[in-house]
């Protein structure tokens, strides 16, 4: 089959497009004819080393944490899943990925696919929306009535972190670029801010105090403490990209967001997805012999919005390089 993989860390030209052996399921496992997969900052930060304490990877790997396709075989002992079955799944970020024309997938990560999008849409769903949901609900306790401020909400994960806040009866405020403004306006954002100015002393924006900041920009330390100090008394800070102050007083709590697998949640942003709550938003679609030119655009600061990787390189579009 062919897969992307690297031998080494380093940067999007260590990603090679290459044959690699098909995998074969073991106890547990489930192997996926790949739909799509999906580009994620943490498939680039595993790439360049910088995750090498936390996700202790083997060489040559193959990248990838999201995954949709279609059941090709079972391992032993997996049961409530059939060949052909449409499925998607978050995998584990410490072994190799779905950026391949197969890959395995523990079947308790397996929910089923939506139906209402195109299966290789469906790739842009796990990770993303998980991250939201974990963040939200799990970390911060998001309830109705309450105010967030999603903080660079025109990425993937503030899609939805949008919809399932405003869902959630919370009072939405989102920064992102004039671009998204519209968008994130149809998910339910009462409040957009064109630009945070991390300058101001004190930072002012427009809605605070927030009961919750969602923060998902790679801020400095001052600018983490900047939105902090728009957190409500004993409101709740989540990062994505980095933690807040260890005591930032004012009975303010802190914390950065690792995502974990989880199908009965998975299943639940599916359902939502199905009944048209949620919206799975794809910018574009390329072939996945592309994935170093979409890390290299990542890396440059050029990707915007959700890019799926499509294994057979149909109905792609393609970006600036």
């Amino acid at each position: 089959m062919k897969a992307i993989r690297f031998h080494r860390y380093g940067d999007s030209d260590v990603l090679a497009y290459e044959d690699a052996p098909r995998p074969v399921p073991g106890h547990g496992e489930v192997l996926i004819e790949v739909a799509a997969t999906s580009f994620n900052p943490v498939d680039a930060g595993i790439r360049g080393g910088y995750l090498a304490e936390v996700y202790a990877i083997t060489f040559p790997h193959v990248p990838g944490v999201d995954v949709s396709g279609t059941v090709a075989e079972l391992g032993d002992g997996v049961d409530g899943w059939n060949v052909g079955d449409a499925v998607a799944a978050f995998l584990p970020l410490d072994a190799d990925g779905a950026a391949a024309e197969f890959a395995l997938a523990p079947a308790d990560s397996l929910a089923a696919a939506p139906t209402t999008v195109d299966l290789a849409d469906a790739a842009a769903l796990p990770e993303a929306a998980l991250t939201a949901w974990q963040s939200l609900f799990e970390i911060a306790g998001l309830t109705r009535g309450q105010s967030i401020l999603v903080n660079g909400a025109s990425g993937a994960v503030g899609g939805y972190a949008v919809q399932l806040a405003k869902q959630a009866g919370a009072i939405v405020t989102a920064t992102a670029r004039e671009r998204d403004a519209d968008r994130l306006r149809h998910y339910g954002a009462d409040r957009i801010v064109d630009y945070v100015d991390y300058a101001q002393s004190p930072l002012a924006v427009d809605g605070a105090p927030f009961d919750v900041v969602l923060n998902l920009v790679s801020t400095t330390d001052d600018q983490t403490e900047a939105l902090v100090g728009l957190v409500a008394d004993g409101g709740f800070h989540v990062g994505t990209m980095v933690p807040g102050p260890a005591n930032p007083g004012r009975r303010v709590r802190t914390q950065r967001v690792f995502v974990r697998s989880d199908a009965a949640q998975l299943a639940e942003l599916v359902g939502r997805v199905d009944t048209g709550r949620l919206h799975v938003e794809v910018a574009q679609r390329r072939p996945l012999a592309e994935s170093a030119a979409v890390h290299a655009a990542s890396d440059a600061g050029r990707l915007h919005g959700k890019t799926i990787l499509v294994p057979d390189g149909s109905h792609t579009a393609s970006i600036d390089h």
